[in-house]
């Protein structure tokens, strides 16, 4: 479950007030959450290298606090208060009502809630693209270091360089679109997996 954690990792931003070109890193930022919550939905691809894990590939979908989530080691459901994550080696699902520094770990969107609070970053920017850096103010925090890459056109982000502890996660991120999503996709359908055993957590 922990290997599933970090594998759907992404996560996370702050706030003060660097200048890039004509916008600061707040306002970088502020476009990004605004672009990545749609009251209709968004998905995208993703690709995730770690020097323990491995790499991994997914797909994400996500609407306002909601998201779904699938790799090739399971899936994770997020209807805004309870999570399911199916497991799929050990055919099981298990049930939680997430904190928001457990979703840290899960959702790679999750930063658009939390950016404003507990980081102070730096911001570069070249011809395409904004790089923010941030840093964890309180050192228990699971991610205490991230490397952000946004689209200056889009305000999509496109890659993300996290630390956590000594380990760096690299997550690229393609294919961001936007789409019309129903609720019931980030809800578990037991139908849809006879199989599996439920464990309730919460």
């Amino acid at each position: 479950m922990k290997k599933l954690f970090v594998i759907l990792s992404l996560t996370l931003m702050i706030a003060t007030n660097v200048t890039g070109g004509n916008l600061t890193a707040r306002q970088v930022l502020d476009k990004t959450a605004a672009v990545l919550t749609s009251k209709s939905g968004a998905q995208a691809e993703f690709v995730i290298k770690n020097t323990i894990m491995g790499t991994s590939k997914g797909e994400i979908y996500v609407k306002n606090n909601k998201f779904m989530a699938k790799i090739p080691a399971g899936m994770v459901w997020y209807d805004g208060k309870t999570q399911w994550t199916y497991l799929r080696n050990n055919e099981e699902v298990n049930v939680t009502t997430p904190n928001a520094e457990q979703q840290q770990l899960i959702n790679p969107y999750t930063f658009i809630y939390l950016y404003k609070k507990g980081y102070t970053y730096t911001m570069a920017e070249n011809s395409d693209t904004y790089s923010v850096t941030l840093k964890g103010q309180d050192k228990s925090k699971g991610i205490g270091e991230m490397v952000i890459v946004i689209n200056k056109k889009t305000f999509v982000p496109s890659l993300i360089r996290m630390r956590q502890g000594k380990t760096w996660t690299t997550i690229t991120v393609k294919n961001f679109k936007r789409t019309k999503l129903n609720d019931s996709i980030f809800r578990f359908n037991s139908k849809d997996f006879p199989q599996a055993e439920i464990i309730d957590l919460r």
